[in-house]
């Protein structure tokens, strides 16, 4: 990257400045730790960028242990004087106290469901019998003291007499399948080792497994270790796994990985290929491999458009797909001559979309069971396998679903539904005769007739019309005083539907204002919602945001001080562009696990896969978007930043710790006000935070503290 081209100074600014202009932080009683700033000064595209923190890369040398060892030390002392920790943390663990059921699933017979009655770190996995009762199939709690190993996942064998059941540790994207015979209650001795994101399926016969793996990671570089040389195995039962053997692999493009499917009949395994991980571009090859004659057949080549396997019966393949369909079409194929020829459209695209960053379409009961989006809440219809269409489903209300799955023998199936003041509530669905039976409703200690949830539409930069879901407290005075908590994701097609949580009760009780943001980037509206801020087009999505934020406060329902974002992942960096970009626009920013060097994602764990969505730092078009709004490269010197919690985990394969610790050690040199910026490293905790209940309830109660103490609201009579 040593190409010489004439660029608007602008461009990185403080990046090729950044190694000489520091201010240091006046943050009022805090005093951070000291981060080193290194030379390393790279040229991309005839620019110099300064990495003066790359260092930190390095997690396991004593500098970057030290640093860490110290933020932590500073941000649990501020952590732990916060005043209204404990009251939090006491209601919080009430709410979480409740009972709570999966979405039921069945095999040979038997029907599954998992059960937390309230504060297990865990919830326990059940197998109903005949009779009705129920026994205990895997009660992952009993795995380990701490809670630190966790079920990420389950898979029973087509009889319902095993199950694989996958195992994390402290929340690790690091995978290994365990096989439990549930006749006896015990392990057998197979693993399936060195798995990320993907189940493995049965054959027919309930005697192999075939599954998705990667070469084992060097110890000690879990989480840099980059995604490479997936391949799919075959697993028989009874064998050493020095036996498996490839049954699927691509050497010579080793960033490809796979994801496997079984047709219901067992003979054809359904490949799903992605360039990083399938789903992260939302486009897909599929194979079809017959696993009696070993032929494989691609289906699709080009990764011009997404394909999710939604089923099979009557010797067809049905897929999910956006091709010459933004908003998503179901065909159905000839898994004996997969090719474009043999493709018939079911159910055509329509004004909502079917998303395909999720499986939303199953066969079922011999018909199709068809989930659609419509402006961001759950609709689902039946049709036949010819596409008619035979009814709409009756939805609880304009919330979310989540379940219809099932074999196509099945005569029903289960779901769930939630939305911002109702918790998960699981039915049962009667295919022939249309008919929902709610099996259980979860009571949650808190009064819901004292809230509102509501939808509003707010617009664009550029004048497009956006969903917001806001939740507060009945009476709320729309006077700017009300302290709000902003979330959005935004990015790979992944749409934010409304849900319930417990934990978010504690916060509008206190007063607050919950709000979520359907911004571009995400699913919400199709393909076309979605790539309307990818690559070049990524400041879409931010500036969705920030006018997300502008429209609450020009509404009256907050002011900026009072004004606080929350995201995670991609929504972490968005959380990192909002505060380097608008830092006058709020009072308090939650930025989780996110992707903050924007310049070097792709050299680490899942990254590579993104380059879908945010482009290549590689190629100059790439570049010269990316370093516009790079959170680590866009932090200036002498602002007065908003408080700001940068959360990470100890055990995120997915975004590199890395990514925080540099945001962290630049932001905190460059804070010219008073507000803290604390770096929060959570223990045992993975991409997607704590693997237990507890863990979450700890977590909880210190982000809510910090933004109660940011935000200073003062209490208001009704």
């Amino acid at each position: 990257m040593h190409h010489r081209n004439i660029v608007r100074p602008t461009i990185a600014l403080w990046a090729v400045f950044g190694s000489t202009l520091i201010t240091p932080s006046i943050a009022a009683s805090i005093t951070y730790p000291a981060a080193a700033r290194g030379p390393v000064v790279e040229n991309h595209f005839g620019v110099d960028v300064a990495d003066p923190y790359r260092w930190l890369e390095d997690l396991d040398s004593p500098a970057t242990k030290a640093f860490v060892s110290a933020q932590d030390a500073v941000t649990t002392a501020y952590l732990g004087a916060l005043p209204q920790r404990a009251a939090l943390h006491k209601r919080l663990s009430e709410l979480q106290q409740y009972v709570r059921y999966g979405t039921p699933f069945s095999a040979g017979g038997e029907v599954f469901y998992t059960l937390n009655t309230g504060l297990q770190n865990q919830n326990i996995l059940y197998r109903q019998t005949a009779s009705g009762g129920r026994v205990v199939a895997l009660d992952p709690n009993a795995l380990s003291a701490d809670g630190h190993l966790a079920v990420v996942g389950y898979v029973p064998s087509h009889d319902g007499h095993k199950l694989a059941y996958g195992v994390s540790e402290a929340g690790s994207d690091w995978t290994d399948w365990h096989i439990r015979d549930l006749t006896t209650g015990q392990d057998l001795p197979d693993v399936l080792a060195h798995t990320k994101y993907y189940a493995p399926v049965w054959s027919a016969d309930d005697r192999t497994l075939v599954f998705s793996a990667f070469p084992a990671p060097k110890a000690g570089e879990e989480l840099a270790t980059a995604d490479l040389g997936d391949a799919l195995y075959r697993h028989a039962l009874g064998t050493p796994s020095t036996a498996d053997t490839p049954l699927w692999e691509d050497r010579a493009h080793p960033d490809l990985q796979f994801q496997p499917f079984l047709s219901d009949d067992g003979r054809y395994l359904v490949i799903a290929i992605g360039e990083g991980e399938v789903g992260d571009k939302g486009l897909e090859d599929i194979v079809v491999l017959d696993m009696t004659t070993g032929v494989a057949s691609p289906m699709t080549q080009g990764f011009a458009a997404a394909f999710v396997y939604a089923g099979s019966e009557g010797g067809h393949l049905y897929f999910v797909t956006t091709d010459h369909a933004p908003n998503g079409r179901v065909i159905a194929v000839d898994p004996a001559q997969p090719s474009r020829s043999s493709w018939r459209e079911v159910v055509a695209e329509g004004p909502d979309t079917i998303t395909v960053s999720e499986p939303t379409v199953s066969v079922v009961g011999h018909h199709l069971l068809v989930q659609r989006l419509h402006d961001a809440h759950s609709a689902v219809a039946v049709y036949d396998l010819d596409g008619r269409l035979q009814h709409a489903i009756q939805m609880p209300g304009a919330g979310s679903v989540h379940g219809f799955g099932g074999r196509a023998t099945d005569t029903e199936t289960y779901y769930s539904y939630t939305d911002p003041l109702t918790p998960s509530t699981v039915y049962r669905y009667d295919i022939a005769k249309d008919r929902s039976v709610r099996l259980q409703a979860p009571v949650v200690r808190f009064r819901r007739d004292d809230f509102r949830s509501e939808q509003d539409f707010y617009p664009g930069v550029d004048g497009t019309r956006i969903p917001m879901t806001l939740v507060y407290r009945k009476g709320l005075r729309r006077d700017g005083h009300n302290p709000t908590l902003l979330y959005a994701y935004g990015g790979f097609g992944i749409a934010e539907v409304p849900r319930f949580s417990a934990h978010r009760i504690a916060w509008i009780e206190r007063g607050g204002i919950y709000a979520v943001a359907n911004i571009r980037g995400g699913g919400e509206y199709g393909e076309a919602w979605h790539r309307a801020a990818i690559g070049a087009h990524r400041q879409v999505a931010f500036n969705d945001f920030q006018a997300a934020a502008e429209w609450l406060i020009r509404s009256r329902y907050t002011q900026p001080s009072m004004l606080a974002i929350e995201g995670g992942s991609n929504g972490g960096l968005l959380m990192g562009v909002s505060v380097t970009q608008r830092p006058a626009l709020y009072g308090a920013v939650i930025a989780k696990v996110g992707v903050m060097d924007m310049l070097r994602f792709d050299r680490f764990g899942q990254g590579a896969g993104w380059t879908g969505d945010f482009g290549s730092p590689g190629d100059e078009v790439g570049f010269r978007s990316l370093v516009r709004y790079s959170p680590v490269h866009n932090v200036r010197p002498g602002v007065e930043y908003p408080a700001t919690l940068i959360v990470t985990g100890d055990h995120d394969t997915r975004v590199f710790p890395a990514h925080s610790f540099k945001f962290a050690a630049a932001l905190q040199a460059a804070q010219a006000g008073p507000a803290p910026v604390l770096l929060m490293l959570e223990k045992a905790s993975g991409h997607g935070g704590g693997t237990n209940v507890l863990q979450s309830i700890d977590q909880q109660t210190d982000i809510y503290a910090f933004l109660l103490k940011a935000l200073k609201p003062t209490p208001r009579s009704r």
